[in-house]
């Protein structure tokens, strides 16, 4: 069986994604036992960012970085971060333990970023 060429960027996408969910997460766990929670998932989020960042380009979308890309790669975190922020405070708030409120965090935020990221890749005028 031959998967379509979007089928298989998906699966990069997911497997990157994994990789930098699971750094993102980590660094996190790690941190918000010493510092405050966002400072702790802002600090998850910015680190996974840059390796997610090289990941995408190279693996995902085998395309090469480039400014204009990491500019459109930036926004598109920029709206996602946001999301994470929000949600992350709601199921803080709704109550869910700090050690579990990211994981259904990344299961609403994950999708969407995927289609930000696939525009700013595939996009012509981002290309060079």
């Amino acid at each position: 069986m031959k998967l379509s060429g979007k089928i298989r960027e998906f699966i990069r996408f997911g497997m990157v994604g994994a990789f930098a969910t699971a750094l993102h997460y980590g660094i996190y766990y790690l941190l918000q036992r010493f510092i405050e929670v966002n400072i702790a998932y802002t600090s998850g989020y910015l680190i996974s960012l840059v390796a997610n960042f090289y990941l995408t380009a190279y693996f995902t979308f085998g395309t090469r970085p480039s400014w204009k890309r990491a500019g459109g790669f930036g926004g598109a975190h920029l709206i996602n971060y946001l999301l994470h922020m929000g949600l992350l405070n709601l199921f803080l708030w709704l109550g869910l333990p700090k050690v579990w409120a990211p994981l259904p965090v990344f299961a609403i935020a994950i999708p969407v970023n995927f289609v930000l990221v696939r525009f700013v890749f595939r996009h012509k005028k981002l290309e060079a």
